[in-house]
């Protein structure tokens, strides 16, 4: 199933619908790295990360790792990771996916530039987990706990930001 998400910050998926918060500057078709914009389109959703020393293992039908502590995802443009989550040497190049808050305690993994992967064009695009506030992010797009445990409950396919 598709999960649709509208620039108003209300998504659905069948009959759930769910509060969630999107980017700082709203949402774009042209979206480029750090323009704090959430892209409009239709993408894959690819993957599931979790970390496992605060949340058990979520179930859902797409794959689901366990997010390290040396884990990345580099958002420099002129990067060779670009766009890629990695084992990171150093703290150069990445945004860390081991956050001391817990918005990254679980993570759904958008395939947003990564086929091919555009220099600039924007990078760790996921959904996350919102502040109780639902605070503005950096593009992705944010939900509470529980609406995600929900979300994940579905047969996952796609995401379509409208």
């Amino acid at each position: 199933m598709d999960v649709v998400v509208s620039r108003s910050g209300i998504g659905k998926i069948g009959n759930f619908r769910f509060k969630c918060c999107l980017g700082r500057r709203g949402v774009a078709y042209e979206k480029s790295e750090g323009d704090h914009k959430t892209p409009i389109g239709t993408f894959p959703l690819r993957y599931i990360m979790y970390r496992k020393d605060r949340i058990k293992k979520p179930k859902t039908n797409l794959s689901v790792y366990t997010i390290k502590k040396n884990h990345g995802c580099c958002d420099n443009p002129n990067g060779t990771n670009y766009n890629k989550i990695y084992i990171k040497k150093g703290t150069i190049d990445k945004e860390s996916l081991w956050r001391k808050d817990f918005l990254y305690n679980i993570i759904i993994v958008i395939g947003y530039n990564d086929q091919p992967i555009q220099k600039g064009k924007g990078s760790a695009i996921f959904i996350h987990l919102s502040t109780k506030k639902y605070n503005p992010t950096k593009g992705c797009i944010g939900l509470h706990l529980k609406d995600m445990k929900k979300l994940l409950s579905y047969n996952l396919r796609n995401i379509k930001i409208i």
